[in-house]
């Protein structure tokens, strides 16, 4: 049988074959993948690595912490400042950015992480992932302190994304802006070993994610469209559709990834500016990962890898996957923008 190629040398091949890989940027990868595997073996003990329940205090975000929240937090933190990589981090969990100590070397990368995505679903073991996006320092902070200004920067000039996501096996699906690879981890070995791609993305899939019990909080134009597809076979679209829903963003976009559909997160239409998911460390990462396989991503209406953002943890509406579903999307929008 043939061996699987590993996570390092599909890096190498990436830095030697199609020369769009910098030394610096595969060790930081590795690094990240490297506290993936320590991020997965700790949930896979649960109750046993005293991992479970919540911390009883809020994050910046406003959401209670669970204990494993700040553990994954830890993880990257500690896993990713000495390498000589970054210039600087920044978490969902965390309220401003995190500074390479000056006791080590910097480097002129950026790293963004959601270090524990779907976190309520720990304790009843059901799939959570770590989400991370890579950004370059811009040019202007040459010589200077990194600022919360310098990761500033619309997705498009991300130079890679990914998540692990944590199940009953533990993968990465990891884009370097040429394609969409999965690997998954040997826990015999300890490697991780490429399993698919690069991965395009299913079309005409007749299924759909979203969280229905928001109802309250959609525009009409959502309204319509999630009503014309629950309507199935007898509704205006004359199609049956199947709707899942996980709870875990990592969950529901590795399945869409895999095999089609639509995910659905709408910004809150009772207030302007009211959103569940964050730009940087969620929209962007996987709005880069669903384009790289052959998708779209979308605010309801504008290209998320478009947008400006504003602040560092900056929320946004979300619609991703099959790209007539969201073009779909955007048509019945229009007549509320």
């Amino acid at each position: 049988m043939t061996q699987r190629p590993t996570l390092t040398r599909f890096l190498i091949e990436q830095q030697r074959q199609e020369n769009i890989l910098p030394a610096e940027l595969r060790l930081l990868i590795e690094t990240v993948a490297r506290a993936c595997k320590t991020i997965g073996h700790a949930i896979s003990k649960g109750a046993l690595g005293e991992v479970l329940g919540s911390l009883g205090q809020e994050n910046v975000q406003g959401e209670v912490q669970k204990k494993l929240d700040v553990i994954a937090n830890e993880l990257l933190l500690d896993a990713n400042e000495w390498g000589g990589h970054l210039a600087a981090m920044a978490s969902e969990e965390m309220e401003t950015i995190h500074l390479i100590p000056n006791r080590y070397p910097k480097g002129e990368y950026l790293l963004l992480f959601d270090p524990i995505d779907g976190s309520s679903n720990i304790d009843v073991g059901l799939s959570v992932g770590t989400i991370f996006s890579v950004l370059k320092a811009p040019p202007q902070a040459e010589g200077r302190e990194i600022t919360e200004e310098d990761f500033l920067q619309p997705g498009v000039t991300q130079v890679a994304a990914g998540y692990a996501m944590y199940g009953p096996q533990t993968l990465l699906v990891l884009t370097l802006g040429t394609g969409v690879y999965e690997f998954t981890l040997d826990r015999e070995v300890g490697a991780w070993r490429m399993t698919d791609g690069p991965l395009q993305m299913p079309q005409g899939n007749r299924e759909f994610a979203i969280n229905m019990a928001r109802r309250c909080q959609w525009t009409p134009g959502i309204a319509r469209y999630v009503e014309e597809r629950i309507a199935g076979s007898d509704g205006p679209l004359g199609e049956d559709y199947n709707m899942r829903w996980t709870g875990s963003m990592v969950a529901d976009v590795h399945r869409i990834l895999k095999r089609g559909g639509v995910f659905l997160y709408p910004a809150d239409a009772r207030k302007a500016g009211k959103a569940r998911l964050r730009l940087m460390y969620e929209a962007n990462p996987m709005a880069m990962l669903i384009e790289q396989a052959g998708g779209a991503a979308t605010d309801a209406q504008t290209r998320i890898l478009d947008l400006q953002p504003t602040s560092l943890h900056q929320r946004v509406g979300l619609v991703l996957g099959d790209r007539a579903e969201v073009a779909a999307v955007a048509e019945v929008m229009e007549p509320c923008a």
